[in-house]
């Protein structure tokens, strides 16, 4: 594939030479020569006829017929409109030549993450400049277009020695381009790619849509296992394309029939083992494959721009679930809702926020924003910015998730004005019996204590990692040790039974010093 791709730059440089208007460039070394040969007489015959002679021979004018005669094919970069046409063409062509064609699926991995930090404008230039580069990679008579605002997709023409191996080393050699550093305001920017691809002769009397259907099924495939990946297209990747559509046109319906609703998991008091909480986690109660977690169709909301009506159903069952345990007399203090970037960049958030809480009879402080620590630790927008400080204003409590994870600095939680930060479970496991984890958790709490921060541990599992976090000073905890997340049907059961247990319960101590 390396022979072939050099070979036809080396002739298309060789062509674009001597047949384009650069040629030109010879008439007055030709002109010298006919006046030092011949004479001024000479001169004058050469310099008006040479140009002549070249426009008779036809050597400009057949460049240009070959660029728009009805049997030339367009090139380089193209319209996606025209290269789903093309895509055609090249599938008949394969057909036609026994040769095999390919077509490319190329993705710039972690976008969006690119987005918040740099902003729209600089990701859509780097987006370009990489266009560029995929050019520089490809043939000359292949195809490419960008399908999105991170995507690309590329057509390659048919060739006898096209196959597997070679898809891999051009796959290679386009991440090898993409992860040069681009400039960016002084600094370099350093990004990867995923990529898959799918050769002709592995569909059947496919369509143009089916083939490129079948490169970025192969390219969702590489982006689900990791940053920089690389697949083709199997039969297998088939089969679990389909399921995954089949899925995500599910969860789409499930949305509107109610099969996805909160499940609540209990958050207590490590002081007095009382109920402080409950966070309210999504779940698909599917009617074929049981309860999914969000692990499985979070990924369809986010491809199908469906995360911010996912929220809208878990707050509405939430503050729904909230008010009917306010009538039956139950101590729920507030309540955790997970809020997704995509809500937060919302400019209407605040306003459905607060009709959403008249319509359940509830005051903002009965609702905990939870908010993932990568939110803070990437350089948010301004309307996040504005959303999360406009959510602490009115009198939410804001949590920051999964803490520890994400390297979000202390002055965005103090610019945030986080109320309560939540110990990622990977420094709570095993703390009882790791010293090492003992020490990060200690210095966690540690800063919280001195930013004047309330702080909940996650994941707690156990007897002894509950006994640990309350020795260390950690508020509230949360996690199987303490319940499993549960159905509405099942939380006023278990607050009655865990209310009967912690009666006549000892606290535990905290060390002192």
């Amino acid at each position: 594939m390396r022979n072939i791709l050099s070979v036809d730059r080396i002739l298309e440089m060789l062509r674009t030479g001597l047949t384009g208007p650069q040629a030109l460039a010879f008439v007055p070394a030709a002109c010298l020569a006919a006046f030092w040969l011949g004479g001024e007489i000479t001169l004058l015959i050469t310099a008006l006829g040479l140009p002549l002679v070249f426009a008779a021979s036809g050597v400009w004018g057949s460049r240009l017929h070959i660029a728009s005669s009805p049997g030339a094919r367009p090139c380089g970069l193209v319209a996606n409109d025209v290269f789903q046409d093309e895509m055609q063409v090249l599938c008949r062509a394969a057909e036609n030549s026994g040769s095999n064609a390919a077509c490319i699926s190329v993705a710039l991995d972690d976008y969006a993450g690119l987005q918040d930090v740099h902003g729209q404008a600089a990701a859509s230039h780097i987006a370009l400049q990489f266009g560029d580069r995929i050019r520089a990679i490809i043939r000359s008579h292949d195809i490419f277009t960008r399908f999105d605002q991170n995507r690309f997709l590329i057509g390659l023409q048919p060739a006898p020695q096209l196959d597997l191996e070679a898809c891999i080393q051009m796959s290679g050699r386009i991440q090898n381009a993409i992860e040069e550093p681009v400039i960016l305001n002084g600094a370099s920017v350093y990004l990867s790619c995923s990529i898959g691809f799918c050769l002709h002769s592995d569909l059947q009397q496919a369509s143009a849509e089916e083939w490129v259907e079948a490169a970025n099924a192969a390219l969702s495939e590489a982006q689900r296992n990791g940053p920089s990946t690389i697949r083709a297209y199997s039969s297998e990747t088939r089969r679990r394309s389909l399921v995954r559509a089949n899925l995500r046109r599910d969860f789409e319906a499930a949305l509107d029939n109610g099969e996805i609703r909160p499940w609540f998991q209990p958050q207590i008091s490590t002081d007095t083992g009382k109920i402080t909480g409950l966070e309210a986690l999504a779940r698909w109660e599917h009617p074929a494959k049981g309860v999914l977690g969000p692990q499985v169709f979070l990924p369809f909301a986010e491809q199908a721009d469906l995360m911010d009506r996912l929220g809208q159903v878990i707050r509405h069952h939430a503050f729904d679930a909230m008010r009917n345990w306010d009538r039956a007399g139950l101590a729920v203090p507030r309540i955790g809702v997970n809020f997704s970037s995509d809500e937060l960049r919302n400019p209407g958030l605040i306003d459905r926020l607060k009709w959403e809480l008249d319509q359940f009879d509830l005051t903002p402080d009965r609702l905990t924003v939870e908010v993932l620590e990568t939110v803070f630790s990437h350089r948010p927008d301004d309307v996040i910015t504005r959303n999360v400080t406009s959510l602490a204003a009115l009198g939410c409590c804001i949590d920051l998730d999964d803490f520890g994870t994400g390297h979000a600095s202390i002055a965005s939680i103090k610019r945030f004005d986080v109320s309560r930060i939540k110990i990622d479970r990977s420094f709570v496991a095993k703390a009882d019996q790791d010293p090492s984890q003992q020490q990060l958790v200690s210095a966690i709490l540690t800063m919280a204590e001195r930013l004047n921060l309330e702080t909940l541990a996650e994941g707690v599992e156990t007897a002894g990692e509950h006994a640990l976090m309350a020795q260390l000073g950690s508020d509230h905890v949360q996690g199987f040790g303490i319940a499993k997340p549960m159905p509405y049907e099942q939380v006023q059961d278990w607050i009655a039974a865990h209310q009967a247990r912690i009666k006549g319960v000892p606290k535990i101590g905290r060390e002192m010093g």
